[in-house]
């Protein structure tokens, strides 16, 4: 039936403004009323969905997403595992995604050369389950750099993570390499990273390769992704247009001034995850808080949070997403991520919906259909027991997770559980919890 109504909900639309009670009604694949009650929509022909007074809000988008990236502990676990398997990983993946909410996703840098673009290819044709998707290449890097995994005695760069290149033409090959196989952008890495050996705050590429990379997108038409933690990176993402930053932890003054004279250009997703749980959640892994603190991520996090406070406090557009794929931060929690907004970035629970909801619609390039609850938009919609805005957890737990819908389509459907069965379920999680706090 390609008429659905959604009655009794508490709607967020994704505006920041507060919840209404209210209904919606798609039509197809896009949403075609938004009534607030005591108004209705018309559902004539209609299947109708009651809402229970539960929270209806947009689709999310992951804007930082790395689907090849297999929950293991190590970058050479992640791309030593044969093709074949790795592309169905990547399909059951994107299932996950979906599935807890997340209708569309940034490819932050896939493992091996074609796997976004084949998931991508896969979930546009109907063949998989996933999220809207646009695919990245691999991370360009250089010689010694973040991506760089050759050895000394095997320098082969098909061993390594990323695309090695020294030099513009070099670059330039690399870009119009993964611009044939079909990727929607291009990801470069413009600084280290602490777990590779590497600082963060390095810096390792020339500013006529950067201009070489951009000036290839440009000529595509293609937009360009960066790793770039340290604030030489930051500040040359500005100088040469690439839109999307990725972590920006160590921006200086200079860098924010940069940012904030063109926030309208630019989308800062800083992985925070990545920071709080490589700092005090990977012990299972050998990196225990005092290892992390050694390596620099405790001073990292101190520094980012105070970075992304005054991005904020600037205007600048921060989005949820960042490394999620290893093994103290699987694939599917995803969402954590907004917990993290508020306590360490100062944002209300509001503004980090908002984040991964309207700012999402605007870094998939498409402010005027995605990420908001409005008529004319996408029927990208998803139904939580329980309010958000009140315990942002309860969007990590897939059992909370009882609509999703993309284009009108209905991927996930448990609201026919009854109230009895909601507050059994929300008993159960509660002795859950209370047994893990003893």
């Amino acid at each position: 039936m390609s008429r659905i109504a959604i009655t009794n909900a508490a709607v967020f639309d994704g505006s920041g403004e507060a919840p209404f009670q209210g209904e919606v009604l798609i039509d197809g694949t896009r949403i075609v009323e938004v009534a607030r009650a005591p108004q209705q929509v018309n559902k004539e022909g209609a299947r109708v969905i009651d809402g229970r007074g539960r929270f209806l809000m947009p689709g999310m988008t992951e804007a930082h997403t790395h689907f090849s990236w297999n929950d293991q502990p190590s970058l050479a676990a992640i791309q030593f595992m044969p093709p074949e398997e790795h592309i169905l990983w990547c399909v059951r993946v994107a299932k996950r995604y979906l599935e807890m909410g997340w209708t569309s996703a940034i490819g932050a840098a896939a493992a091996k050369p074609r796997l976004d673009v084949v998931l991508r290819n896969a979930i546009n044709a109907g063949e998989c389950p996933g999220p809207r998707y646009l695919a990245g290449s691999q991370e360009i890097t250089t010689i010694g750099a973040l991506g760089d995994n050759s050895l000394p005695h095997m320098p082969f760069a098909e061993l390594s993570f990323g695309s090695v290149c020294s030099g513009p033409e070099e670059i330039r090959r690399s870009a119009r390499t993964f611009i044939k196989y079909g990727v929607d952008h291009l990801k470069i890495n413009l600084s280290g990273e602490y777990i590779a050996g590497l600082p963060a705050e390095m810096s390792p590429f020339a500013e006529d390769e950067i201009a070489m990379l951009a000036s290839e997108a440009k000529r595509f038409g293609k937009r360009v992704a960066a790793h770039a933690r340290s604030s030489e990176s930051v500040k040359q993402c500005v100088r040469h247009g690439i839109e999307m930053i990725y972590h920006a932890s160590f921006a200086d003054e200079e860098a924010l001034d940069m940012l904030e004279a063109n926030k309208d250009r630019h989308f800062v997703a800083p992985g925070i995850g990545w920071l709080v749980r490589t700092a005090f959640n990977a012990s299972d892994y050998g990196i225990t808080p005092a290892v992390a603190e050694k390596m620099g991520y405790k001073r990292e996090l101190e520094i980012a949070s105070e970075s992304l406070r005054k991005m904020r406090e600037r205007g600048i557009r921060i989005l949820p997403g960042g490394d999620y794929g290893f093994a103290w931060m699987p694939h599917g929690t995803n969402a954590t991520d907004l917990q993290y907004f508020v306590d360490y970035i100062g944002m209300t629970p509001t503004e980090a919906l908002v984040s991964a909801t309207r700012l999402g619609g605007q870094i998939m390039q498409r402010p005027d259909e995605l990420g908001m609850l409005r008529a004319g938009y996408l029927a990208d919609i998803v139904m939580v027991d329980g309010n958000p805005l009140e315990d942002l957890s309860l969007l990590v737990d897939p059992d909370r997770i009882l609509l999703v819908m993309k284009d009108g389509q209905v991927w996930k459907d448990a609201c026919s559980r009854g109230a009895d069965g909601a507050a059994a379920h929300a008993a159960a999680r509660d002795s859950r919890e209370a047994v893990a706090a003893h």
